[in-house]
C-alpha cells in the first residue's frame, strides 16, 4: 500500500481517488513599438551566494530584435490585474511568530510585510483547525447546536488575532481570506472535524457559523476580504486531518442557498470564492460557475497546485472570461534537500501561476519549526520561514527568497503584460504598475546563460548567473 511521506503526495493520491475581472487589452492598444525604452533598468539578483542583490544596472540600445531566443515584450497588451502575495497564518503560523521576542517578531514582520520591503499583501488564515494546528478545534464544540449559542472564537485571541492585527498594522492592505478544513463535528454523520461530510440538515447552521465567525473578527478589528466554503472539496483526506468531503451539489447548494443569501441580508462585505483545491478539478469548476446562482454570489476561483497544472485555469478562463483566478496554498517541504536553495523551482512555479491569470500567490504556512510543526496532520510541510522551537534563531527557505524577487517587485494593482518566446528552460512573466513602473522576473534554474529582451526597437542583453533569479525594473 502506498505510504504518502509529504502533504503534496497524500494530496496527489486522495486527489486521484476520490473584485472584476480583468482580460487582455482590447484590439488596438498600444504596441510595444510605440513605447519609451530609455533609461536605466535596475537589476536584482538571488542566487547561491546573493539574494535579491542589487546588480549592474543595463540600458536599452537602439536595435532590431532578432535571434531565435529573444524574449519579445509588448507592454501593449496586458492581462489580469495583480491582488498581492503572501502565505498562510495557520493556526501553527501564528504560534510560531507569537513566540518570538516582541523585537525580534517586530524586525521579521518589517522586513515581510512592510510595502518598503518583501510587502507581503495577501494572506490566508483557517476557520477553525487546520491540519498545521496546535489542537483540533472549531468555534463551537459539543453537542449539537443548530442555534449556535456557544459560538465562540475565544482560542484565536490568545495568539492569532493579535498576530494578525499586528501584520495589519505592518500593512494594512493586507488582503486576507478565510477557509474552513471542517465544520464542528455535530454538524457530521461522524461526528468529528477529521474526515467525512457534511449533514445537509446543517447547512444553515453552517452558514450561519460563518456569518458569525465574520462578524466576530470584524468586532476584533481583523476584517477578512473573502472566504471559501471548504478547503480541499474533493478529499477528505482518509479521516487523518480536518477535512471535510465537498460534493459539487453541497458547494452550489450551500452558496446559493444559505451562505450567499445570509451575507447579502446582512450586508457582510466578504466575497465568496469557490473549490479551494486543485487545477484538474476546472471541469468541476465551469459547471459551478454555469450556474446562474453561484455566479450571484460567487465568482472567484481559489486553486491549489499540488494536482493538475497551471494551464488547466484558461479552460474556466475560456469558458468563463469575467471570473477572477486566485491561487491559494502550495509550500515548501521540510525534507527536501533543497528546502534552503529552491528559489528556482519556486520561481518557474510562480511564473507559471501567473502566466495563468492568477491575481494572487498565497503560500502555505508562513512560519513552522525545524519539524514542521505545531502539527495534528501527518505530514512534512517547512514554513516560508523556519523559526526554531529552542533557539527561535529565523532561518528563510529558497521559498521565501523566490517571494522577494514577486512579491517586492509586483504590487497591487500591477497588470501583467505580454513577455514570449526565450530559451525553453528560462521562465519569464512582466508587469506594469499603476505609476508606469515595469517589472521582468527571470527564473534559470540550469547554468548561467545571457538572454536578449526585445521590446519595440530597442534590446538590452541580461546575464542570467547560474540557478538564479534575476528581476529588471525600469520606466
Amino acid at each position: 500500500m502506498f505510504q504518502a511521506s509529504t502533504r503534496r503526495d497524500f494530496l496527489r493520491t486522495a486527489a486521484a481517488g476520490a473584485i472584476a475581472g480583468v482580460g487582455a487589452s482590447p484590439a488596438g492598444a498600444r504596441t510595444s513599438s510605440e513605447e519609451s525604452t530609455s533609461g536605466t533598468l535596475e537589476v536584482r539578483v538571488t542566487d547561491a551566494g546573493r539574494k535579491f542583490a542589487p546588480a549592474t544596472s543595463l540600458r536599452w540600445r537602439s536595435e532590431p530584435a532578432t535571434g531565435p531566443d529573444v524574449v519579445v515584450l509588448d507592454p501593449g497588451r496586458k492581462f489580469q490585474e495583480h491582488l498581492g502575495i503572501g502565505g498562510a497564518f495557520t493556526d501553527a503560523a501564528c504560534y510560531m511568530f507569537h513566540r518570538l521576542p516582541a523585537a525580534h517578531r517586530e524586525e521579521l514582520f518589517h522586513e515581510m510585510f512592510h510595502p518598503s520591503e518583501m510587502g507581503l499583501s495577501a494572506g490566508r488564515i483557517c476557520i477553525g483547525s487546520s491540519d498545521y494546528s496546535s489542537e483540533v478545534y472549531s468555534y463551537d464544540e459539543g453537542t449539537p447546536d443548530p442555534e449556535l449559542r456557544r459560538f465562540s472564537i475565544e482560542h484565536d485571541r490568545s495568539y492569532i488575532l493579535p498576530i494578525l492585527a499586528q501584520a495589519r498594522a505592518v500593512n494594512p492592505d493586507l488582503f486576507l481570506l478565510a477557509s474552513p478544513w471542517s465544520p464542528p463535528g455535530w454538524m457530521k454523520p461522524n461526528g468529528s472535524m477529521l474526515g467525512g461530510c457534511m449533514h445537509q440538515s446543517s447547512m444553515s447552521a453552517y452558514a450561519l457559523y460563518f456569518l458569525k465567525f465574520l462578524q466576530a473578527y470584524d468586532a476584533a478589528g481583523v476584517h477578512i476580504n473573502a472566504v471559501t466554503s471548504q478547503n480541499e472539496v474533493d478529499t477528505e483526506q482518509d479521516g487523518r486531518m480536518p477535512a471535510c468531503a465537498w460534493p459539487q451539489e453541497y458547494e452550489i447548494g450551500f452558496i446559493t442557498e444559505h451562505l450567499g443569501p445570509l451575507l447579502q441580508q446582512h450586508d457582510v462585505q466578504t466575497k465568496i470564492w469557490i473549490l479551494d483545491h486543485n487545477y484538474n478539478l476546472w471541469g468541476r469548476v465551469i459547471c459551478c460557475l454555469d450556474d446562474r446562482g453561484v455566479k450571484r454570489y460567487a465568482n472567484a476561483v481559489a486553486w491549489h497546485g499540488y494536482v493538475g497544472s497551471p494551464e488547466m485555469v484558461d479552460r474556466v478562463r475560456q469558458a468563463h472570461p469575467d471570473t477572477e483566478m486566485f491561487w491559494t496554498e502550495g509550500g515548501p517541504d521540510l525534507t527536501s534537500k533543497t528546502y534552503l536553495t529552491d528559489w528556482s523551482e519556486w520561481g518557474k512555479t510562480f511564473t507559471e501561476i501567473l502566466r495563468h491569470w492568477c491575481r494572487s500567490i498565497i503560500g502555505w504556512n508562513l512560519a513552522l519549526d525545524e519539524h514542521g510543526r505545531p502539527n495534528v496532520g501527518p505530514f512534512n510541510c517547512g514554513g516560508t520561514v523556519t523559526i526554531h522551537s529552542d533557539t527561535l534563531e529565523v532561518t528563510r527557505s529558497g521559498h521565501f527568497w523566490a517571494m522577494n524577487h514577486f512579491s517586492r517587485s509586483i504590487r497591487r494593482g500591477a497588470r501583467r503584460f505580454d513577455s514570449q518566446h526565450g530559451p525553453a528552460e528560462v521562465s519569464h512573466v512582466a508587469f506594469e504598475d499603476p505609476g508606469g513602473e515595469r517589472i521582468l522576473i527571470f527564473t534559470n534554474p540550469g547554468m548561467a546563460r545571457n538572454v536578449r529582451v526585445g521590446m519595440g526597437n530597442a534590446v538590452v542583453d541580461v546575464d542570467l548567473s547560474a540557478d538564479s533569479l534575476t528581476t529588471l525594473t525600469w520606466r
